[in-house]
C-alpha cells in the first residue's frame, strides 16, 4: 500500500492579499515567454493553435502575457479572490482567450476529463507555486494529456524579498522574524534543493530533455513595492489589520537600510525548468 505525504496547509489569500498580490508581485519579462514558445513550439493560431494550463495562476501575471502565444490559456487557482482580479485584469488589456477556473492540481484529472481527446495541452506552466502540489502525482497526471512536444514548465520567478543575498534582504528578514517570533526561511520554491527534487519528479514521471534555463537582470523596488511584496506573501489572518499596519510599516523601514536613490537593489534570476512529454 503506497500513502501520501501531506500537503502544507494551503494559506488564505483572499482579501487584501490577493490585491497586494496584484499589485506589487513582480512579472515575467518577454524573455520568459520567448522561451516558452520555442521549448515547446507555442503556436497561437484561433483554430487549431495551442491550450495552456496555469497552475497556481494568481492574479494572472503569468497567464495575461503567455495568452498571446496560444489559442486559449486556462488558469487554475484556489482562491476566488485571486480569479476575480485575474478576470479584471483580462478585462482591462483585451485579453479574451483565458478561461479562470477555481481548483487545484488535484483537479487536474478531472479538468483534463473533460477536453476532448483531440485537445491536449501544450504547456503547463507552474509559477512558484508548486510547494503547495504533489509534484510527482501532478506531472504523471499530466503527461498523457500533453501533446508532443508539449511539456511542463516550473518557474521561480525570482528569490522572496526576505531571501535574497542583500543587507536590505537580510535585515527585512530579521525584522520579519521579530515580528513573527519565528525563523523565515521560505523560499516559495526558488531554493536550489528544491528545484533539484522538481527536475527528479519530472524525470521520474517520464518527460525528456529536463532541462533548465535562466533569464537574469537587474531590478530595484522603492520602500512601498517591498512593503506591497510583503504584504502579498502574508496569508490573511496573520496580516496586521489596518490599525497596526503603520506601526508595522515603521518597524519593517527602521530595520531597513537607507534605500539607493534608484531603490533597494535586487538581482532577479528567474528559473525555467523544463521537460518535453
Amino acid at each position: 500500500m503506497t500513502t501520501t505525504s501531506p500537503l502544507p496547509a494551503r494559506p488564505d489569500f483572499s482579501g487584501e492579499v490577493a490585491a497586494h498580490y496584484a499589485e506589487y508581485r513582480r512579472g515575467y519579462p518577454p524573455a520568459v515567454l520567448d522561451a516558452l514558445v520555442r521549448t515547446f513550439g507555442l503556436d497561437a493560431h484561433p483554430g487549431i493553435g495551442d491550450l495552456a494550463l496555469d497552475l497556481g495562476c494568481g492574479t494572472g501575471q503569468l497567464a495575461l502575457p503567455l495568452a498571446a502565444h496560444v489559442r486559449t490559456v486556462i488558469g487554475l487557482d484556489p482562491e476566488p479572490d485571486m480569479l476575480g482580479l485575474a478576470r479584471a485584469a483580462a478585462d482591462r488589456v483585451g485579453v479574451r482567450n483565458a478561461l479562470w477556473l477555481l481548483g487545484t492540481d488535484a483537479d487536474v484529472p478531472a479538468l483534463a476529463a473533460l477536453l476532448p481527446g483531440d485537445c491536449p495541452f501544450g504547456v503547463t506552466v507552474i509559477g512558484n507555486a508548486l510547494h503547495w502540489m504533489r509534484p510527482d502525482e501532478l506531472f504523471r497526471a499530466l503527461r498523457p494529456r500533453t501533446r508532443a512536444g508539449g511539456g511542463v514548465a516550473v518557474i521561480a520567478n525570482g528569490a522572496p524579498v526576505w531571501a535574497q543575498d542583500t543587507d536590505w534582504s537580510r535585515a527585512l528578514r530579521g525584522a520579519l522574524e521579530e515580528h513573527f517570533g519565528r525563523p523565515i526561511t521560505a523560499s516559495c520554491g526558488t531554493g536550489a534543493a528544491e528545484r533539484e527534487g522538481y527536475a527528479a519528479a519530472l524525470t521520474a514521471a517520464g518527460y525528456t530533455d529536463v532541462r533548465e534555463t535562466v533569464i537574469a537582470y537587474e531590478d530595484a523596488l522603492t520602500p512601498d513595492q517591498l512593503l506591497g511584496a510583503v504584504y502579498s506573501a502574508i496569508p490573511a489572518p496573520e496580516l496586521p489589520s489596518h490599525a497596526e499596519r503603520p506601526a508595522f510599516a515603521a518597524r519593517l523601514r527602521a530595520a531597513l537600510p537607507a534605500p539607493p536613490a534608484a531603490g533597494y537593489p535586487e538581482h532577479v534570476r528567474v528559473s525555467l525548468l523544463t521537460g518535453l512529454a
